[in-house]
């Protein structure tokens, strides 16, 4: 690592890093809490996890300002796990989550970022923007009106503040001020200690009560593997996020393997996988937070408060939260994605609205991302998947020349096929390969084929203008040149 580079990370926005750190540690606390309570633990495994990722992740992770903490994909890939098995095997997943990761980490599992489309980018960033929203719903609407009034002065305070005052983050303001309100009026309101009870407990290191055996490897390691892959997948999207909003580079295989060494210690002080959080870093952002330090402030805080400050804590008002929540969600949101859905090939607009759709449906990231991924490459393969064939005939010499023209693969191989049922008996056919490209077993099979009927229908039939991977692609796998009378190629 760039010793310099590193060093910038950590002390290059000391001021900025710290307040935004403060802001994210709060919001923290009721997210981890209701993500313990969709696993099924109790919530100071979130908080635990929160803390001890957001920490080890600001040492070893490879995106500087992300936050990474316990998280509601991550959660929902746990709970079968938890209902039939108990928290230790949970603890035990985890350790073996963080092992896969860095695993996936060495093996360079960023390379494949490249294979994910921009409409399936901005698919999961709209809907990662809808989940967050609609997570707030239970905190703001159908309670009473002194929640909307709440809700309405933290929006305010977070939008105008900063044209005035900029020294303090907004969000920070509207959580110090609105919370001493309820605590000095005692106002009856929705606060952080409804979600559940916070323990004034240190984590400590043990080892998770589960035999060391190749029947508990069984159990645990459909879970590890699924949450190893939306954990990373999670991560190395928020990393790219984060990369086009600052404006700057990360290293995705060291975030990779970051993230598996947070869960691996995590796991062995009683907390819950995680992974980055789109919204908290969103948060971070969003109040100055560009380095290491604000990753590891949010989580040293974090564990501050709920130790020190636990009694304060929990009378912070959730829908302040809430409110703080909503602002992340209309900056996360891509506004441009409506003049996208009009602008753009429908088959990519298409591919955004299935990938938001099946994430808000499902609330699994990895999932929505998955069937975009898939649609978008169903898509692509339809469309390249014509092949025109242009015929040309010489009377003076009885011989037919046929250009093809496009990419002729397993899903093209079809109508290429289908088109030389119909073609004439002469002395001499020429296959001419100049504009297309023969790409794998299924194209090669099909000009088997084609080579097949043709022989049947001319004295000499010939291939030319094949490209040079396509040439040693027919060369290993054709079958027409290497029985009864070969046709010759050039």
């Amino acid at each position: 690592m760039n010793t310099p580079i590193y060093k910038e990370q950590w002390f290059g926005n000391i001021r900025a890093d710290i307040l935004a750190g403060i802001v994210v540690a709060l919001a923290l606390i009721p997210e981890a809490i209701a993500f313990s309570i969709i696993a099924g633990v109790d919530p100071m495994v979130g908080l635990y996890a929160s803390f001890s990722i957001a920490v080890i992740i600001s040492f070893v992770g490879g995106r500087p300002a992300m936050i990474s903490a316990a998280t509601g994909a991550m959660a929902l890939a746990m709970v079968t796990l938890v209902r039939d098995h108990g928290l230790d095997y949970l603890l035990a997943a985890t350790i073996l989550t963080g092992i896969i990761q860095v695993i996936f980490g060495y093996l360079k599992i960023a390379r494949f970022m490249k294979f994910i489309p921009r409409a399936v980018m901005i698919g999961f960033v709209n809907s990662l923007a809808i989940l967050i929203f609609l997570a707030q719903v239970p905190f703001i609407f159908g309670i009473n009106l002194i929640t909307y009034v709440f809700v309405a002065v933290t929006l305010a305070i977070v939008y105008i503040l900063p044209r005035f005052f900029t020294a303090i983050p907004a969000p920070l303001i509207a959580i110090l001020v609105l919370s001493g309100l309820v605590m000095y009026t005692g106002i009856d309101i929705q606060n952080v200690g409804s979600l559940g009870t916070i323990s004034q407990t240190l984590p400590t290191f043990f080892l998770p009560n589960v035999p060391f055996t190749f029947e508990t490897l069984q159990i645990i390691f459909p879970t590890a593997l699924a949450l190893s892959i939306i954990g990373l997948l999670e991560s190395l999207l928020t990393a790219s996020i984060l990369d086009d909003a600052t404006e700057t580079d990360s290293d995705k295989n060291q975030e990779a393997r970051g993230q598996g060494i947070a869960n691996f210690v995590t796991g062995f002080f009683g907390g819950m996988a995680g992974c980055a959080m789109i919204g908290q870093s969103g948060i971070n952002v969003q109040s100055g937070g560009r380095g290491r330090l604000s990753t590891f402030t949010a989580g040293a805080v974090l564990m501050f408060l709920i130790i020190v400050l636990g009694n304060w804590v929990v009378q912070i008002p959730m829908p302040v939260l809430a409110g703080i929540m909503v602002m992340v969600c209309i900056g996360t949101f891509d506004w441009g994605s409506f003049k996208y859905m009009a602008t753009a090939p429908k088959a990519d607009a298409i591919v955004m609205l299935v990938t938001v759709v099946v994430v808000v449906y499902t609330h699994d990231l990895s999932k929505g991302v998955f069937a975009g991924v898939i649609l978008s490459a169903v898509l692509f393969a339809a469309k390249i998947s014509k092949v025109e064939i242009r015929k040309k005939e010489f009377e003076k010499d009885a011989s037919n020349v046929y250009t093809v023209h496009g990419q002729l693969f397993f899903a093209s191989t079809q109508d290429f096929v289908a088109y030389f049922d119909t073609a004439h008996a002469v002395d001499h056919i020429i296959l001419d390969f100049s504009d297309a490209t023969v790409w794998d077993d299924s194209g090669v099979g099909a000009i088997d084929r084609v080579m097949n009927k043709l022989q049947a229908k001319a004295q000499k039939v010939e291939i030319v203008g094949l490209n040079a991977s396509s040439q040693k692609l027919v060369n290993k796998l054709a079958t027409y040149g290497k029985e009864g009378s070969s046709p010759s190629q050039h």
